[in-house]
C-alpha cells in the first residue's frame, strides 16, 4: 500500500492519503493517546512526541504536529510508518460498539489564494453533491448556508465534500470573524443541523453538462479535456477550497471554457491559473499550442 503525502494551507496539518476509503461514513478525532482506545493507529501515531491531534476520514489519516519539528523533516517517516503498519494488518479504527455516541466535530479555518474567501474544513463528510450559494434566496437546499448568509459579512458560500468556503465582504476583515464563523460551523453540525440536503439542490445548466450520461457524448477532445481537469486541476484548486468545471469546447477557436466555483471565483490570482497553469497544461498534455482557456465567470 502506498500512502500520498498532501500539504494542507494549514502548515501545522498534513494528510496522508490510502487509495481506497478507511472508514464508512464515519470521522474521528483524537487529541491525545486516552482518546484513541478504538483507533490502533492513532495510539501507536501518539507515540511520536510531535503528533498533537489526529484525525481519520474517508481516505485519509490528517496528523497536526507539534512546532518542535517541521513536516518536511520527518512526513516521509511517518507515511511507511503507516504504511508498515497496514501492511501488518494493523486495524484504523475499531468497531464502534455504540454507533450512536455522538461524534466531535473539529472545525479549522485555511487560507486561501483569494484573500476574500477561507476554506473550513470539517472532520466529517459534507456532502456529495458539491453546491455553490450566491445568496440566502438561492440556498434552499443548505440550511447551514441559509444560517452563514444571516452574518452581514458572508458574501457568497461553496459547500464541497468536507469543507465550506465562505467569500466576504470587504467590509470586515478575516481577524474579526473567523473565530465567530468557525465556531458556528461546529456548533450547528454537532447540534445535528442539516449541512445540505442534496435532493433539494436545483440542477443548473453547468450542473446538468457534469452528469456522466452527457460524457459519452462528447467529442474525444472535451473528453480528454475533462479527464486532465478531473485528475490534476480540481485536487490542487479543491485544496484551495475551491472547484472548476467543464462547460465546453469550441474546436474551431480551440477555446476551453470553464466555472470556477467557491474560492477560486473572483480569486485575483485565477487569471494567472488559467492562462499559465491550466492552459498551458492543456496545450502540452494534447499536443495542441493554440489552446484558450477562457473562465465564464472571472
Amino acid at each position: 500500500m502506498k500512502i500520498n503525502i498532501k500539504e494542507t494551507q494549514n502548515p501545522a496539518i498534513i494528510k496522508f492519503e490510502f487509495p481506497d476509503f478507511i472508514t464508512q461514513n464515519e470521522s474521528f478525532e483524537f487529541k491525545n493517546i486516552d482518546e484513541a482506545k478504538n483507533s490502533p493507529l492513532a495510539q501507536q501515531l501518539f507515540y511520536l512526541p510531535f503528533v498533537k491531534t489526529v484525525y481519520i476520514s474517508g481516505n485519509f489519516v490528517a496528523i497536526e504536529r507539534f512546532s518542535i519539528v517541521e513536516w518536511t523533516d520527518v512526513q516521509e517517516d511517518v507515511a511507511e510508518q503507516i504504511e508498515k503498519f497496514m501492511e501488518n494488518g494493523g486495524v484504523i479504527v475499531l468497531p464502534n460498539d455504540n454507533p450512536n455516541k455522538k461524534q466531535p466535530t473539529t472545525v479549522y479555518g485555511e487560507t486561501t489564494p483569494n484573500p476574500a474567501s477561507l476554506k473550513f474544513v470539517v472532520n466529517k463528510a459534507l456532502t456529495k453533491t458539491a453546491a455553490e450559494f450566491k445568496n440566502i434566496d438561492d440556498s434552499k437546499a443548505s440550511p447551514l448556508a441559509q444560517e452563514l448568509f444571516k452574518f452581514h459579512y458572508v458574501k457568497e458560500i461553496f459547500i464541497a465534500e468536507n469543507y465550506i468556503s465562505v467569500t466576504k465582504y470587504d467590509s470586515s476583515t478575516w481577524e474579526e470573524i473567523t473565530l465567530e464563523i468557525r465556531t458556528f460551523i461546529k456548533q450547528f453540525i454537532e447540534n445535528g443541523g442539516i449541512v445540505i440536503d442534496e435532493s433539494q439542490i436545483e440542477k443548473t445548466d453547468i450542473q446538468e453538462k457534469q452528469q456522466i450520461k452527457n460524457f459519452d457524448n462528447l467529442d474525444t477532445t472535451s473528453q480528454q479535456i475533462i479527464n486532465i481537469l478531473e485528475e490534476y486541476v480540481k485536487p490542487a484548486v479543491a485544496a484551495d477550497g475551491g472547484n472548476i468545471l467543464f462547460d465546453s469546447y469550441d474546436e474551431t477557436e480551440k477555446r476551453v471554457k470553464v466555472v470556477l466555483q467557491g474560492a477560486c471565483n473572483g480569486c485575483p490570482s485565477s487569471t494567472f491559473t488559467l492562462k499559465s497553469g491550466i492552459e498551458n497544461m492543456l496545450k502540452d498534455m494534447l499536443n495542441d499550442k493554440d489552446i484558450i482557456v477562457e473562465a465564464l465567470n472571472g
